[in-house]
């Protein structure tokens, strides 16, 4: 079974940085590409950032590009968001998703809360 488990979570103030990862377990093949998702409350499921396991690497809300990075450590079966300058409209609940194609995804964790105070 696929499992998806986040850490890195965690109250910073603005201009601040966190690093999450999302560790997953099971057959590589149903976690090809993964996905850093978030929502705030009130506010629409939004994907953040994508990375599949022959590197390709997307960051999709034009809101982080240039301060978050995905990256992946195939060895660990872990993908990391690296977020830096952080503003406190990044506060949400941060999820890893995963898929066997980066159109779909099938398994996702519980979620690690990033809390940004001005």
């Amino acid at each position: 079974q696929v499992q998806l488990v986040e850490s890195g979570g965690g109250s910073v103030q603005a201009g601040g940085s966190l690093r999450l990862a999302c560790a997953a377990s099971g057959p590589t093949s149903r976690t090809y590409c993964i996905h850093w998702f978030r929502q705030a409350p009130g506010k629409e499921h939004e994907r953040v950032a994508s990375i599949n396991r022959a590197g390709f690497t997307a960051v999709y809300a034009d809101s982080v590009k240039g301060r978050f990075a995905i990256s992946q450590d195939n060895a660990k079966n872990t993908v990391y968001l690296q977020m830096d300058s952080l503003k406190p409209e990044d506060t949400a609940m941060y999820y890893c998703e995963a898929g066997p194609s980066c159109e779909q995804t099938d398994y996702w964790g519980q979620g690690t809360q990033v809390t940004v105070s001005s």
